[in-house]
C-alpha cells in the first residue's frame, strides 16, 4: 500500500481511504482546532462534536474541493468557519427553547447567550459585508430568521424568483470573496 503524501492525500480521500482522513488530522487538524477554539471558546462541551462534524464534512464534501479555486487548508479552515457558526446558531435556538426548570442559573446563561449571540452578529456582518444591504437582508432573513421565502416576498414586495437570483448571486460573491481572501 502506499504511503499518504501531500500530493495523493486527496485523491485518497475521495477513494474512501481512512488513513487519507487519518493525514488530514495530523497535517490539518491545528487550523480545525484553532477555529473551533477561536469561535466555540465559551461552549468548550460542544468542541469535540464540532470537530467530528468538520471531519465529517471534509470526507462527505471531498468531491467539492476545487484546487484551482482555493488550497486545501483554506477549503478545511472554510469548512471549520461555517460549521462553528451552525454549532453556535444552535446552541441559541437550544437555549430559547430550554425548559426553565433545566436552568441551573439563568443569568450566566443569559448573559453567555447574550455574548454568543454578539459574536455570532459580528462575525455574520464580517462575513455579509460584501453584500449590498437589499442582498445581505435577504440572507439574513433566509438564513438566520430562517424565514420562508414566500414570507420574504410578501414582506419586501419582490417575487421568489427575484429572491432566489439575488441569494444565489449573493452566495456566488460571498464564495469568490472568501476565496481571495483565503489566498491572500
Amino acid at each position: 500500500m502506499r504511503r499518504i503524501t501531500e500530493e495523493n492525500f486527496i485523491d485518497r480521500l475521495k477513494s474512501r481511504d481512512e488513513k487519507a482522513l487519518e493525514y488530514v488530522i495530523d497535517t490539518y487538524g491545528w487550523v480545525i482546532k484553532s477555529i473551533v477554539r477561536k469561535h466555540l471558546y465559551n461552549l468548550e462541551s460542544h468542541q469535540e462534536e464540532c470537530i467530528n462534524d468538520i471531519l465529517l464534512g471534509i470526507w462527505n464534501n471531498i468531491y467539492s474541493f476545487n484546487k484551482d479555486k482555493s488550497t486545501f487548508k483554506s477549503w478545511v479552515a472554510a469548512i471549520s468557519k461555517y460549521k462553528t457558526i451552525d454549532y453556535r446558531r444552535k446552541y441559541l435556538r437550544d437555549l430559547k427553547n430550554e425548559n426553565i426548570d433545566n436552568i441551573k442559573i439563568i443569568s450566566d446563561d443569559d448573559v453567555f447567550k447574550e455574548i454568543t449571540k454578539k459574536d455570532l452578529d459580528r462575525d455574520l456582518d464580517e462575513l455579509l459585508n460584501c453584500l449590498k444591504n437589499e442582498d445581505k437582508n435577504l440572507f439574513l432573513r433566509l438564513y438566520v430568521e430562517e424565514q420562508d421565502v414566500s414570507h420574504i416576498s410578501k414582506v419586501t414586495g419582490l417575487k421568489k424568483d427575484v429572491i432566489y437570483n439575488r441569494v444565489s448571486r449573493g452566495k456566488r460573491k460571498l464564495k469568490s470573496m472568501f476565496n481571495v481572501i483565503e489566498r491572500r
